[in-house]
């Protein structure tokens, strides 16, 4: 059915019909434009969300856990949830926004024409008919003056009355009324002729191809709102197998959580390492000896332990070695050459960890020594590339001058100098914690087949300094066993606390040697092993006689022979004891003595 022949008569009604669907089309584009920019607000929103609730830097450590893995995995998929609802926002912007304000501006134009079409066509057919009338009423006139001239010529020539001109006039009169009458019946006639034939033109052929022109520039308009309908869902439709990814992604990170797991790191990250407390003492007082106070575990207090031999009250803490109680603190004689007394970090924190517990120390010694490995390997690295550039130089140099790199060399070289002293001190701090943390018995087992739990694992000590030794190829070589372990026993490492503070031998402070035997199955309270205990490593003779003027280190006279306790460790102080009868033991200027080989 065509407008044209159907609603030729509806010219006004199709006029408003179709502005009432361009009005719709652009609501349409409206309603799009909306969803398009709430599309993006949540996207935005999503992301601000994810932004928010990212781990902190101070909670990284807490993202060890499976539970705070998956969660930082699901953070990372809506995050990509919100990339795609940017994508749905972005294509019905180009696709479908864009093409509604195209067809928008065509359809206004294309009706525009036609309405100024069929507006002529009217004007014309009107004219056609208006001049239709003047003509009818020019022949109505006409014909009226051509009667009034008959009856006159009639009654003229009835009247004998009248003479022969008066008649001949009337007669002449009548002639040319009937004349003018025949002449306006043509005109009207012709000007009836082109109406009709206008008109039949009018609504037969002009104006209904102006009808069928605008039906279909509204069947244009409607088969566009159905394909745009159609588009936006499909460009929704094209990223639902990404979302579906992201929301797999989801469902892939929370099958990763293991309650089991996550509570095994529980145990590496808090297991302090000491033995628990044994039985509390019968204190028999029939013996002579005196009540001991005790005091609960979890009370922040240490208890003093009874018994002959046994009277000793210092609190065992981490901050001490096992000779602690008769041995003078190192750090005085640091304290000479620094400033920083208190053996800080940059961040605060001791760098030799001794504020921790030994299992958490030992942890934190193996990961600053992979991260001084890693450092050590880069400085390689770059010190390999500025030789292999100097080479090059040297070989021509045009393209430079090799001295140039001298002092970037000298700088890579100081720097692996210090990451291998660095090292070598960290090994030896190494050695000392596993040498606390474990019993004799089971250390040597502990020390090869340790196993890490997760991403947090430990390696164990001789795969970890085979590692570290590798790398040591530009600088002093760490320290062997017994180095280490003889320079243990003075740098204030570790003791063995009470767990909880009730331990009954906690108020015994024990050697670096008594650590080697285990105190989980004593029945009595271990002895008390004195600093003398410390194996010497060689013997030296004093070159210059030496006055003790500072904290740690002790007098010497020229020619004395003294026992080596602890070689220097790059701080120009050697540890030495002196022989008995007169048995002390403290530091002496390296560059004072003359080492003799063992």
């Amino acid at each position: 059915m065509s407008w044209g022949t159907e609603l030729w008569d509806q010219y006004d009604n199709l006029s408003f019909h179709t502005q009432k669907g361009i009005d719709f089309l652009e609501r349409y584009g409206h309603f799009i434009r909306d969803r398009c920019l709430i599309e993006m607000e949540y996207a935005g929103k999503l992301r601000r969300l994810v932004k928010n609730y990212q781990p902190k830097k101070k909670e990284e450590e807490e993202y060890q856990y499976s539970t705070c893995k998956a969660f930082k995995a699901m953070l990372c998929e809506v995050n990509d949830l919100a990339g795609q609802h940017e994508v749905i926002a972005e294509n019905l912007q180009s696709d479908v926004i864009r093409e509604i304000n195209y067809l928008v501006k065509d359809i206004k134009e294309e009706r525009k024409k036609l309405l100024q079409d069929s507006a002529k066509y009217v004007a014309m057919i009107n004219n056609q008919v208006a001049s239709l009338e003047r003509s009818r009423k020019n022949y109505e006139k006409a014909f009226k003056e051509a009667e009034r001239a008959l009856d006159n010529f009639q009654r003229a020539d009835a009247d004998l009355n009248l003479s022969r001109a008066e008649v001949e006039k009337q007669r002449m009169n009548m002639a040319i009324k009937n004349q003018h009458c025949e002449e306006s019946k043509n005109e009207y006639a012709n000007q009836l002729q082109k109406t009709n034939e206008l008109q039949s033109q009018h609504y037969k052929a002009l104006m209904p191809e102006v009808f069928r022109q605008l039906q279909e520039l509204d069947e244009k308009r409607i088969r566009n709102v159905r394909h745009f309908m159609a588009h936006s869902a499909d460009v929704e439709r094209n990223v639902f197998p990404i979302i579906n990814k992201c929301l797999d992604g989801i469902i892939n990170a929370a099958n990763q959580v293991n309650e089991k797991q996550d509570t095994i790191l529980v145990i590496e990250r808090y297991k302090s390492g000491f033995e628990p407390p044994g039985d509390f003492p019968f204190d028999d007082l029939s013996r002579g000896g005196e009540s001991t106070p005790l005091i609960l575990p979890g009370s922040g207090n240490t208890y003093v332990s009874s018994g002959v031999g046994a009277h000793r009250s210092e609190s065992m803490t981490v901050k001490g070695t096992m000779s602690a109680g008769k041995l003078k603190k190192r750090v005085g004689l640091f304290a000479i050459f620094s400033s920083n007394k208190n053996n800080l970090s940059s961040s605060g924190d001791k760098d030799d960890y001794s504020e921790l517990p030994p299992n958490q120390r030992r942890k934190k010694i193996l990961q600053k020594l992979d991260e001084m490995q890693a450092k050590l390997h880069q400085e390689i690295a770059a010190k390999d590339g500025l030789m292999k550039m100097k080479g090059v130089y040297e070989s021509n140099p045009a393209l430079g001058d090799p001295m140039s790199t001298e002092g970037q060399l000298n700088e890579c070289s100081q720097r692996i100098d210090k990451l291998n002293s660095d090292i070598a001190k960290y090994q030896g701090l190494l050695q000392e914690v596993e040498c606390n943390v474990s019993p004799a018995g089971t250390r040597k087992h502990e020390l090869t087949e340790h196993n890490g739990i997760g991403n947090g694992s430990t390696n164990n000590l001789s795969n970890h300094n085979n590692r570290i030794n590798t790398s040591l190829t530009d600088g002093r070589a760490p320290l062997g066993e017994d180095e280490s372990l003889s320079r243990s026993a003075s740098d204030s490492s570790v003791s063995i606390p009470a767990v909880g503070l009730n331990n009954r031998y906690s108020g015994e402070t024990v050697s670096l040697g008594a650590s080697r035997n285990s105190l989980a199955n004593d029945e009595d309270p271990p002895p008390y092993y004195d600093i003398h205990d410390l194996p010497p490593l060689g013997t030296c003779t004093a070159l210059y006689a030496f006055e003790a003027t500072s904290e740690g280190s002790i007098p010497m006279f020229d020619g004395e022979q003294l026992l080596i306790i602890e070689q220097d460790q790059g701080d120009g102080w050697t540890r030495v004891r002196r022989q008995p009868p007169n048995v002390e033991e403290g530091f002496v200027p390296t560059s004072y003595i003359s080492i003799h080989s063992s």
